[in-house]
């Protein structure tokens, strides 16, 4: 039996590819911003744009409550166009915030995009404080 550590000892050239602990916490937080701030982008999305889409429709959404057909429904996205189309951008937006949140929370981040947060917090940290998002990435709390 030998004793030959040389194996087990990783190179200068391996150093990348052993985990940082402070970089995959930084990472994770930067994953938790970017869902706040989407959910907080749906809801700015909902109070405004959806809003104004449901004020326009309604006489519409009367009508659909008093007795919903389909017939309805075609009618208002064939005459009001813009509100239904609100409308439409509103629920998009929102489905597609809670596919994202729950392909990462079941399946986890893909290397590719790994790689890509780790470049973005790495630049978040070149530029420092003046990065609007530094405090809540790279700032540690103690």
């Amino acid at each position: 039996m030998s004793l030959d550590n040389s194996e087990s000892m990783p190179s200068g050239s391996d150093n990348e590819s052993l985990p940082d602990p402070l970089l995959d916490r930084q990472v994770q937080r930067l994953i938790e911003v970017q869902t706040y701030l989407r959910w907080i982008f749906d809801v700015f999305i909902w109070l405004t744009v959806g809003t104004a889409s449901a004020w326009a429709l309604r006489s519409d959404i009367e009508l659909w409550v008093a007795s919903f057909t389909w017939a309805a429904v075609r009618i208002s996205l064939t005459y009001n166009r813009l509100p239904m189309m609100g409308l439409g951008l509103c629920v998009a937006m929102t489905l597609a915030t809670l596919v994202w949140q729950s392909c990462i929370i079941l399946f986890g981040i893909s290397p590719s995009e790994r790689r890509s947060l780790t470049n973005q917090v790495k630049r978040i940290k070149e530029k420092g404080k003046s990065h609007l998002l530094w405090r809540w990435v790279c700032e540690e709390k103690v």
